[in-house]
């Protein structure tokens, strides 16, 4: 009967256009009224689901991608990245793989790698002569390698919802190995499709 009202009350306020935000909370408030429960103790256990400090390092993480793209941090990784494999054929798609990676291990934000690389990427790709439905393919994959390279900032929100009892230093260990695999998995696959594309070579550095 609970999911009931949820989903009854939750259905309602979409139809009568009530932003998702108020949806989401007057639905659950009316489930709560529903069920008896106090309120007040609903939002205070809320509260301290929240109040963990290790959520801190979410937004500095994603500062420090910020930070990297305003300071040419990320095109100096990309030039790195040309440089040891530009030059293969559909280079300019490795190099993407490549630069995603060495960005996720700094930034462990997708969002900030795919806007990194990608606002530097997928032009330089498009001039070369890849089709740009590929250009943006390659860099949204890539993007999530940063989920799984430390530091993860998925990997703080999984410790934290397991109630610290899972250690981020031993999280952050599981997931180099996973990551590299990923980028390499990724870049066989770039290898396959792109073989018989007709694109500019990029010289040797």
């Amino acid at each position: 009967m609970e999911l009931t009202i949820l989903f009854g009350t939750f259905v309602v306020l979409l139809f009568l256009g009530v932003p998702i935000a108020f949806v989401l909370g007057i639905s659950s408030l009316a489930t709560i009224v529903y069920m008896g429960m106090p309120p007040l103790i609903v939002f205070q256990r809320m509260a301290s689901g929240m109040n963990v400090f290790a959520l801190m390092a979410i937004p500095f993480f994603i500062y420090a991608g910020e930070l990297m793209v305003r300071g040419a941090i990320a095109e100096k990784l990309v030039r790195l990245a040309a440089a040891m494999v530009g030059h293969f054929r559909g280079g300019l798609g490795l190099v993407n793989v490549t630069a995603s990676t060495f960005f996720g291990g700094v930034s462990g934000s997708a969002v900030a790698d795919a806007s990194a690389v990608g606002g530097l990427m997928i032009p330089q790709m498009e001039k070369r002569g890849y089709d740009v439905d590929y250009a943006v393919n390659i860099t949204v994959t890539s993007a999530i390698i940063a989920l799984m390279i430390p530091p993860s900032h998925n990997m703080i929100i999984y410790s934290i919802s397991a109630g610290g009892s899972i250690s981020i230093a031993d999280l952050f260990t599981a997931g180099i190995v996973p990551g590299l695999l990923m980028g390499i998995g990724l870049i066989c696959a770039w290898v396959f499709v792109c073989r018989d594309m007709t694109v500019k070579l990029q010289p040797k550095a």
